[in-house]
């Protein structure tokens, strides 16, 4: 299942008290489809899901549903290190009205290959939506194997990954060994134009907060074949990608956000704001 080639990974605006704030998420939501965005992931890590409880969570999700109206597809982070509770939030995220749920690996426990694949199998069979993984052993600790991977491409309804190995041989197997209309999406901003150039769908992106127009660019380039103009815009919009990820994620595109008259509100703790001098940086970086 293709979602598009720019999908955002929305951050979640809150308030001055540290609520989340729906009228500037409505500004957010038109503002990221108006720049690039053919599609919204949101209380996902860039979302700062771990700190949203359930009931925030499938509140925000009935919210984007209703302000979205269908114009492009709304993916919803559901997966966590238990599965009974992925398959509880997954069924209220069924009942919002979502285009599909995001899975990540389960963090923490540390399961094995095998048990990584029940514990996908078990939500996915709990669901008719289709369902994305997500692969990111930075954060969750495992790693889902090309293996594993492509044996849950089979169940019918788990149409896609997000890969955030940055392992370029790993999106080539998985790529090469799973049906055309499974779709893998690189979860790296700096790692989208290697990951289309084996076969990637395209980009779920926290710098398309800031570049969404140019990513799309990027992106439009490549397929159309100008691979040596896309190369030159890749290399141009790094330097704003990496700068967004000097901090820990979402405080430095929350904070690009604001720069830009997009007022998104602080993070939630233990994550904290940029410094004055971490903004001063950032400033320079995303003003080239």
């Amino acid at each position: 299942m293709k979602f598009g080639h720019v999908l955002t990974a929305m951050v979640t605006p809150f308030d001055h008290t540290g609520e989340i704030d729906y009228d500037q998420t409505d500004i957010l939501i038109e503002y990221l489809l108006e720049n690039g965005t053919d599609g919204l992931v949101i209380a996902g890590t860039t979302g700062e899901s771990p700190t949203l409880s359930v009931d925030e969570k499938v509140n925000l999700f009935k919210h984007v549903v209703k302000v979205v109206n269908k114009r492009v597809p709304v993916i919803a982070g559901t997966g966590s290190n238990s599965t009974a509770a992925s398959i509880q939030l997954t069924e209220e995220a069924e009942k919002s009205g979502v285009d599909a749920v995001m899975l990540v690996a389960p963090y923490y426990n540390k399961p094995n290959q095998r048990g990584m694949y029940e514990h996908f199998k078990t939500i996915a069979n709990a669901t008719s939506l289709p369902v994305m993984l997500y692969n990111i052993p930075g954060r969750s600790v495992v790693k889902l194997t090309a293996d594993t991977i492509i044996e849950l491409s089979r169940i019918s309804n788990i149409v896609s990954v997000k890969e955030s190995t940055g392992d370029l041989d790993q999106a080539a197997e998985i790529i090469e060994n799973t049906s055309d209309d499974f779709s893998l999406y690189s979860g790296d901003d700096s790692m989208t134009l290697p990951m289309l150039s084996i076969g990637a769908d395209g980009i779920i992106s926290v710098a398309s907060h800031i570049v969404g127009n140019e990513m799309q660019e990027m992106v439009n380039l490549y397929l159309d074949g100008d691979i040596k103009q896309a190369a030159a815009k890749h290399r141009k919009l790094v330097p704003v990608m990496n700068a967004l990820f000097t901090s820990p994620s979402p405080t430095p595109v929350k904070a690009a956000l604001q720069m830009k008259g997009i007022e998104t509100g602080s993070v939630r703790l233990p994550l904290l704001p940029l410094t004055d001098e971490e903004r001063n940086l950032l400033k320079e970086k995303i003003d080239m």
